[in-house]
């Protein structure tokens, strides 16, 4: 089964809280320095030499530069790089800093998350609100087209199967407006959208049309 927009966005924060570039090369060159592979009063290479080991822009060396800077961990020399200052300080700084600054990069990304999935959550119901007022008006009109459910069985030969390869208006003369699936409605499902077990497909057709769609979810030959 397709994974949920939640699950997904849960996949995406899992895939992306970390620390920027700039922090991370930071939190590895303090690493450096605090383990003597960079001693003290050593020079650190250019930002284009460092760019280059890194696989990052030469802007993304530089901000880590400054932060270390901030930090008193090396110094920055225009036109001469970078000097190791302290070993002391890059410690301070990997225990510190770089872990709060991680952390506060996981809450605000959480907040941004949460934020949408309330937001989604809002709009996903206005939508079904909606869909069911739409249908009870056109069941109190009495129209000529009313909405029909057909269910889909857990042994249906359309399971798998997209709407479009279905050919599912030729077929049944019903027109597929939304899909149930569980709490989810996937409304006006286009060609491409499969059919799982379970499914609740919402046609509007006529009688027959909802006949005909029982007909094609049940029938072992129907393909």
């Amino acid at each position: 089964m397709n994974p949920t927009w939640f699950e997904r966005k849960v996949t995406y924060v899992q895939q992306t809280v970390v620390p920027a570039q700039y922090l991370q090369i930071a939190r590895d060159l303090a690493g450096r320095i605090a383990r003597g592979e960079l001693p003290e009063g050593s020079r650190i290479y250019g930002r284009s030499v460092m760019a280059s080991e890194y696989n990052v822009s030469p802007e993304t060396i530089r901000r880590a530069l400054r932060l270390l800077s901030d930090m008193k961990v090396v110094e920055v020399k225009p036109q001469s790089g970078a000097v190791v200052l302290s070993a002391d300080s890059a410690r301070r700084y990997i225990e510190n800093f770089g872990e709060s600054t991680e952390l506060r990069t996981l809450r605000g990304q959480l907040k941004t998350l949460m934020n949408e999935y309330a937001d989604l959550n809002r709009r996903l119901t206005d939508t079904v609100t909606a869909l069911v007022k739409s249908r009870d008006t056109f069941a109190a009109a009495n129209e000529p087209f009313p909405n029909y459910e057909v269910p889909v069985p857990k042994d249906s030969p359309l399971i798998g199967k997209s709407i479009g390869a279905l050919k599912f208006w030729q077929s049944t003369g019903g027109t597929i407006v939304a899909i149930r699936r569980g709490q989810t409605v996937i409304l006006s499902p286009g060609p491409y959208a499969e059919l799982y077990a379970g499914d609740v497909i919402v046609l509007v057709g006529s009688p027959s049309a909802a006949e005909a769609a029982y007909h094609l979810v049940t029938t072992k030959e129907a393909l």
